[in-house]
């Protein structure tokens, strides 16, 4: 099945005047990264050189943006990226990847790209990775190891966190789904429960675990870096799949979050057997939460959320990595080009009809023009308050942040959300509902 993508230029209102200056913003981007990193997994706009993370490109910006490409209407950027990646691409290396940002960045945008176009070679590509990534599940809990070479198959990294563990269940389940090879799906839902099963007493997990004993090594609990997407894929497995595992390991997280976690309008840091408050900060990475609260039903918190966002946003002109939410103080000051923000308002419009989260997304597009635009691209910065730029333009750029902002100015024209739903990449991926009315 294919997803239906409507295009539409005419009288256009002014979401619609947002969404074609992002279009133009996302093909300004990937018109640099053509020029000066083509074929290559990313772009150094500033020095104009190519990016890749492993010594040898695996594509990322290609195939994180392909998606993307499609949805804007750019046919022939994208049938070049395509045959770009059913060409060159491959996996048979001998390098070690970090299972996690391989398989939300490159397994879930070619198996999004496969829905869209029914390029098998995507599909075949997408399986032989599945295949390479699979013997990061032979811990002796089952719980992944955090790299693994693609040629050999040998693992590494047995200090983990929930993020890496919980965010695999989306693209190894569709994997499943598309192939017919539950191995992938079974392997990553086990993941999953062994994860759960070893949350505390009041139901909230730490910081850092170990996947050969099981044991926790840090025991800080938050919805940040290194635990946040856990709790994204547990109901986005409930959505996608149908999972009635997932929905109540979901349930019963979400309300442990809320009762220990949150902190007035933000959340925390806290110790994960007490739930006793340790730390009062929150970043660019929590941002994502607004958009969960919001599809798990939660609408209101979701609004209150979204309101510190923006005041985390609109203290110096643009988010900073971290703040003292007490404070109102930066303790972490880069900005990587982080889409969560944007993320959270697009869901918030789609769920309240709200037009204030446009106008916010207009804040949120007019600041990165004004402090993150080069000559040739986008760049992160290293300080929101000196505004010094850094040196790149991570995948995720064109693959979440443009996309958000373009979906959230589009007002649901582009993409029909109920049918979908987005990996921690943004790559949407059809419902099994949906996928069953086609």
């Amino acid at each position: 099945m294919t997803f239906v993508i409507v295009v539409v230029f005419a009288q256009m209102a002014h979401g619609d005047d947002l969404a074609e200056r992002v279009r133009s913003e996302f093909l300004f981007s990937w018109q640099a990264y053509e020029k000066y990193a083509w074929g290559h997994d990313e772009l150094r706009p500033i020095s104009q050189t190519p990016r890749d993370w492993y010594g040898e490109s695996l594509m990322m910006t290609p195939v994180d943006s392909l998606d993307t490409l499609i949805l804007m209407g750019f046919n022939d950027e994208a049938d070049k990226a395509r045959k770009l990646i059913d060409e060159k691409l491959s996996f048979d290396k001998d390098i070690s990847v970090q299972n996690f940002e391989v398989t939300i960045r490159l397994l879930g945008g070619l198996l999004s790209a496969y829905e869209m176009t029914h390029d098998e070679q995507l599909l075949k590509l997408a399986d032989d990775l599945g295949t390479r990534l699979l013997p990061v599940f032979n811990s002796p809990t089952g719980m992944p190891y955090r790299f693994v070479n693609l040629r050999t198959g040998k693992t590494s990294g047995s200090k983990s966190n929930p993020a890496e563990i919980g965010t695999l269940i989306l693209e190894f389940g569709t994997l499943s789904r598309l192939t017919h090879k539950p191995v992938y799906s079974d392997k990553a839902k086990n993941a999953l429960v062994q994860l759960y099963k070893r949350r505390s007493k009041i139901g909230l997990v730490g910081e850092e675990i170990d996947v050969d004993t099981g044991q926790w090594i840090s025991r800080k609990s938050h919805v940040g870096g290194g635990i946040d997407s856990y709790y994204e894929y547990l109901l986005k497995c409930a959505d996608l799949f149908g999972d009635r595992d997932c929905q109540s390991m979901w349930r019963s997280s979400i309300k442990a979050v809320n009762k220990y976690v949150a902190d007035g309008d933000w959340y925390g840091e806290v110790d994960m057997d007490s739930g006793k408050l340790t730390k009062t900060e929150f970043g660019a990475l929590h941002a994502f939460l607004p958009a969960v609260l919001a599809l798990g039903g939660d609408v209101k918190r979701a609004r209150r959320l979204e309101a510190s966002c923006f005041k985390m946003w609109t203290l110096h002109g643009i988010e900073p990595e971290a703040i003292d939410y007490r404070t109102m103080a930066v303790t972490e000051a880069p900005y990587p080009l982080r889409p969560e923000i944007i993320e959270s308002a697009y869901y918030l419009n789609h769920y309240t009809h709200d037009r204030q989260y446009v106008a916010m997304g207009g804040t949120f597009f007019d600041d990165l023009v004004k402090d993150c635009r080069t000559d040739d691209g986008y760049t992160t910065l290293k300080s929101v308050i000196t505004k010094e730029k850094g040196d790149l333009m991570p995948s995720y750029f064109l693959a979440e942040t443009l996309k958000y902002l373009y979906l959230l100015f589009s007002d649901d024209k582009k993409l029909r959300f109920v049918d979908v739903i987005f990996n921690t990449e943004a790559h949407p991926l059809l419902k099994t509902s949906s996928r069953s009315r086609r």
